[in-house]
């Protein structure tokens, strides 16, 4: 079964969550009887072909940026010839450059895309896309909402629940190892004993400014791994309002982010919009077995994290019920030990990398016959 994936980034030249899916999704496939080839566009000289762990990724060059998206007159010629090899060719959403790829190609190919986001921010370029946005997904043979939450949440899959089929994402199980353990032992000698953890982009909609309000009205230390964004309007505010305890550590390598959540006592993810579509991190964090505090914004981060199951979650934007759950984990170890527990549970029952893969094969099969 060849597979044909189409999105605008990919390995090696960017690492973001999507790319990082598709990444997993191709490894964990491949043992199944998925040949994998992926498409996307980068700032490179002229087409460039690779052989990524197990699956080969070509590299249209980008011709032109407009509104977050890449744009390539030589994808067209590509996708063409890619497609002709291809079984099924698998879209991400959003990305309209790929919607011009559908429109303006062949369409003899069973087709799908996974719908990773409602569109949040540019509601303007929202009107002038939206119907090629409609053409696109309706022309497509399956759609994959991440969360049956996502699915109920959103006008646009609600508009084709007749083809949505729910595939959480799923992540590989993360390995500690040597390098890990005497990174733990840098990190521990340099951060408080006790402390809750963000790992992630500085993104406007991760709700970090109400985290630093919650740790600077209860004392609870916050270390914040990750850059970009609103780094320097998070400093500030952290400065000027004398939040001592919250630390700001930059990007962190791998081995650097699995030893601070082997360190950290919680996870807090305080997305308050609905930009955040599912939270990986947040699954990373469950996936380690710790205990979780998100806001409920109708998106995959309640899927994640049960409330008073596998942690805590509020309302969003209130950095006095985020201060709360904060310190109902930080002073009940029990607490905190049963809810990491759950979530690890719920890690392994719902969101491993071959759970998803498995129902991935599960949707081609049935596209195919």
């Amino acid at each position: 079964m060849r597979v044909l994936h189409v999105y605008k980034t990919s390995f090696p030249t960017t690492v973001g969550g999507i790319e990082v899916f598709i990444d997993n999704l191709s490894i964990h496939t491949d043992p199944l009887g998925v040949e994998n080839t992926v498409l996307s566009l980068a700032d490179v000289p002229e087409t460039q072909r690779l052989r990524i762990h197990n699956y080969d990724v070509v590299l249209a060059k980008q011709s032109f940026f407009v509104a977050s998206t890449g744009f390539s007159w030589s994808a067209f010629k590509l996708f063409r010839e890619l497609s002709r090899s291809a079984d099924i060719i698998h879209f991400y959403f959003p990305n309209p450059f790929g919607d011009l790829l559908y429109l303006l190609s062949p369409k003899n190919k069973p087709c799908l895309v996974t719908y990773q986001s409602d569109i949040i921010k540019q509601k303007t370029l929202l009107k002038v896309y939206r119907p090629l946005m409609n053409y696109f997904l309706g022309k497509m043979d399956r759609v994959i909402a991440t969360t049956p939450k996502y699915l109920a949440s959103s006008e646009v899959l609600q508009s084709l629940k007749d083809k949505v089929v729910t595939i959480p994402i799923g992540i590989p199980q993360p390995i500690v190892n040597d390098t890990t353990k005497e990174q733990t032992k840098i990190w521990k000698s340099k951060l408080p004993e006790k402390f809750f953890l963000f790992v992630g982009a500085l993104r406007y909609y991760k709700g970090l400014s109400f985290a630093i309000e919650a740790s600077q009205k209860t004392g609870i230390p916050l270390v914040i791994a990750g850059g970009g964004g609103v780094e320097n309007e998070l400093k500030a505010q952290a400065e000027k309002s004398n939040a001592k305890d919250v630390h700001f550590l930059g990007f962190v390598s791998e081995d650097d982010k699995l030893a601070l959540f082997e360190l950290c006592h919680g996870f807090i993810m305080a997305s308050h919009l609905r930009s955040e579509a599912f939270g990986i991190s947040l699954l990373e964090a469950a996936a380690m077995g710790k205990p979780l505090i998100s806001c409920e914004i109708g998106s995959g981060t309640s899927y994640i994290n049960e409330h008073e199951t596998t942690g805590i979650v509020v309302k969003p934007a209130s950095s006095s019920e985020l201060a709360e759950a904060m310190e109902t984990i930080y002073n009940d170890d029990a607490l905190a030990k049963t809810y990491g527990e759950a979530a690890f549970e719920r890690y392994e029952a719902l969101f491993t990398a071959d759970v998803q893969a498995q129902k991935y094969i599960d949707v081609y099969r049935d596209m195919l016959n």
